[in-house]
C-alpha cells in the first residue's frame, strides 16, 4: 500500500470516505452505545455488559433467532436448487429461453413491501377461494399459524430471488468450455454424469457467491416479514431484524436494541465468512 501512487488514493478516496461515514463509523458508534443507557438522543451512564446479559434471557429474541435460522436454511436450499434449475433450463436449446430469463428475473424488480402485500392477498383471499371451490380446508387460514406463516415467507423469498440467483448461475454456465462437454458426450456420459463431473465442479465459484448472497439476505429480511405476516400470530413468525426494530423503536429501548443488532451482526458475519472460507477451499481442491 505504501507503494501506491497518490493518484490511486485520490481516486478511491470518495468511496473510502462514503464507506467510513455510512458503515464503519455507525458500527463503531453502535458498539459504543450498546454499553450505555442511550435513548436515541443521549446517554447518562455506562451500563457495561448488562444489555448483553439481559439478551441471553430474552425468550422472544431467542425465538426470533431460531425462526430466522430455520427460515435461512430452507430459503438457501430452495433458492440454490431452483435458481440452478432455472439457469440450466434457460441455457438449453429452448427457443423461448430469452423470454423465460426475463420472466424469471422480473419478481426481483418488485420491492419487498409490495411483494409482501401481494402474497398476503394470494395466501389469504386466493387460497381461501380455491379451498372453497375444491373443498380443501388446508388452503384456508394461511398465515394464521406459525407453520403456514413460515412457509409463506419462504415461498415469497424464493419467488422473489430465484431469478436473481439464476442470473449468477447463467454467467458461470456460459463459461463452461464446450470442448469438455463434447468430450464427455463422446465418452458416453449421461446428462446426469456430465452435470456431476463436468458442469458442477466448474460452476463451484457460482455456488460460493450465491451461498453468500442468499445467506446474508435470508438473515436480514425485514420488509417482507413486516408486510406479509407482521410477525404474527403472537410474534411466532417474527424474524430477528423485526425484533430489533421493535425493541429499539416500538419499545423505545435504543441501547438494548443496539446490543441485539451487534450480536446479530457478529453471528451473520461468522456464518457468512465461514461458508465463504469453506467453499473457497473446495474450489481449490477441485
Amino acid at each position: 500500500m505504501k507503494n501506491k501512487e497518490i493518484t490511486f488514493w485520490l481516486f478511491i478516496s470518495p468511496v473510502l470516505l462514503s464507506l467510513s461515514l455510512v458503515v464503519i463509523v455507525p458500527v463503531l458508534m453502535g458498539v459504543f452505545y450498546s454499553f450505555t443507557n442511550w435513548d436515541g438522543l443521549n446517554f447518562t451512564a455506562f451500563v457495561g455488559i448488562s444489555h448483553y446479559q439481559r439478551l441471553l434471557n430474552d425468550e422472544q429474541f431467542m425465538q426470533s433467532l431460531w425462526f430466522t435460522v430455520r427460515f435461512a436454511v430452507a430459503s438457501i436450499i430452495l433458492l440454490n436448487v431452483i435458481g440452478l434449475g432455472l439457469a440450466l433450463l434457460v441455457t438449453s436449446k429452448l427457443k423461448s429461453r430469452n423470454l423465460l430469463r426475463t420472466i424469471f428475473f422480473m419478481p426481483n424488480l418488485i420491492g419487498g413491501l409490495i411483494l409482501g402485500f401481494i402474497w398476503q392477498f394470494i395466501f389469504i383471499r386466493v387460497f381461501s377461494t380455491i379451498g372453497d371451490v375444491i373443498g380443501a380446508e388446508v388452503l384456508k387460514g394461511w398465515l394464521s399459524t406459525p407453520a403456514t406463516g413460515f412457509w409463506g415467507l419462504v415461498i415469497l423469498t424464493v419467488w422473489q430471488m430465484a431469478g436473481y440467483i439464476m442470473i449468477i448461475y447463467i454467467a458461470y454456465l456460459q463459461g463452461v468450455p464446450k470442448e469438455l462437454m463434447e468430450s464427455a458426450e463422446i465418452d458416453g456420459a449421461t446428462p446426469g454424469q456430465k452435470f456431476r463431473h463436468v458442469i458442477f465442479p466448474l460452476i463451484a465459484p457460482a455456488f460460493t457467491v450465491t451461498m453468500f448472497l442468499t445467506l446474508s439476505n435470508s438473515f436480514k429480511i425485514y420488509d417482507q416479514n413486516l408486510s406479509l405476516t407482521g410477525g404474527g400470530p403472537y410474534n411466532s413468525t417474527q424474524m430477528v431484524a423485526m425484533n430489533i426494530v421493535d425493541t429499539a423503536f416500538s419499545g423505545n429501548q435504543m441501547a438494548y436494541g443496539q446490543s441485539k443488532a451487534i450480536v446479530f451482526f457478529v453471528i451473520v458475519a461468522i456464518i457468512s465468512l465461514s461458508q465463504v472460507y469453506y467453499n473457497k477451499k473446495r474450489e481449490v481442491d477441485l
